[in-house]
């Protein structure tokens, strides 16, 4: 494959054909790398072998990638904890799939019922989904919330949340709204698993812990841990850096003041259009200058 760019910089000019071969590309810093291989390996001229260095860390997204080769046709070898993949030349078919309800998008709207407003029941969250943000009812459970499941939805209630400890290395995208939890929480809580966080949309950690003591919600950061020190956030205004899941969290985070605002708050557009007009929907007081 030959590849061309302006400095490292897009526009990037990509051209095959994929000869195949063997790679070996670090586990630890994006699985989105590893998809990509494997989505593109199956049309190369010869086999593909892919190696991880170290730990693969968000696996299901990595297994999500290989069930949906799957659906299309497409087998591939994989070790049991995912370090090592094999992809003989193969040729993708077409397949009827149903787009199951998302995850990382509906956590905002729960966490905004549990810390400001009263219950919300979110469908086609589908309770055998290899999403990693399903790791949301583990968040939950481990901050004495109320929440409650059957096989195709999830129903989150207001609750007193309790301060906790929790690792979110297999799904970073639950980050900010871990942090808008913990801000509301009796305690002190701590997250672990942040460090990849930094080299995100935006440096989330940065983004969230420069949030969070604006609104009065003191932080302390290591390397790959982020800790919140509960208590009573208070109106301002928020940069999210051009971040959708920053803007979101925080916008979320303002139910619990008198007012928030969020600047560029369209960068919700990248995965979740219809955000703010889906918390109008749900009782919020959203207005846009």
């Amino acid at each position: 494959v030959h590849c061309t760019s302006e400095h490292g910089y897009p526009p990037v000019h990509v051209r095959g054909p994929l000869k195949g071969g063997s790679v070996e590309i670090p586990g630890n810093v994006s699985s989105q790398y590893v998809s990509a291989l494997l989505l593109a390996a199956p049309l190369a001229d010869a086999p593909v072998k892919v190696s991880m260095v170290g730990r693969l860390e968000s696996k299901s997204y990595v297994q999500m990638t290989l069930d949906t080769q799957n659906r299309f046709g497409i087998h591939v070898d994989a070790s049991d904890d995912l370090t090592e993949f094999q992809v003989r030349t193969q040729s993708y078919r077409p397949a009827e799939v149903e787009i199951e309800g998302d995850w990382s998008s509906a956590a905002f709207l729960l966490a905004g019922a549990v810390i400001a407003g009263d219950k919300v029941n979110i469908r086609r969250l589908e309770k055998k989904s290899l999403q990693a943000d399903r790791c949301l009812l583990d968040i939950f459970k481990h901050a004495k919330v109320r929440v409650s499941q059957d096989p195709h939805s999830v129903t989150a209630q207001k609750s007193q949340v309790e301060a906790a400890e929790v690792d979110v290395s297999d799904c970073p995208d639950l980050f900010p709204v871990a942090c808008i939890i913990f801000a509301n929480a009796h305690g002190t809580g701590t997250i672990r698993g942040i460090r990849r966080l930094r080299i995100k949309e935006s440096n989330r950690v940065q983004a969230m812990s420069d949030g969070l003591k604006q609104m009065g919600i003191r932080t302390e950061e290591s390397e790959d841990s982020f800790t919140i020190h509960g208590g009573k956030p208070f109106k301002a205004v928020i940069n999210p850096h051009r971040d959708h899941r920053i803007a979101m969290a925080f916008g979320v985070l303002g139910l619990c003041t008198e007012e928030v605002t969020i600047l560029d708050a369209e960068c919700v557009g990248k995965s979740y259009p219809s955000f703010w007009s889906d918390l109008q929907s749900l009782g919020a007081k959203v207005t846009s200058a």
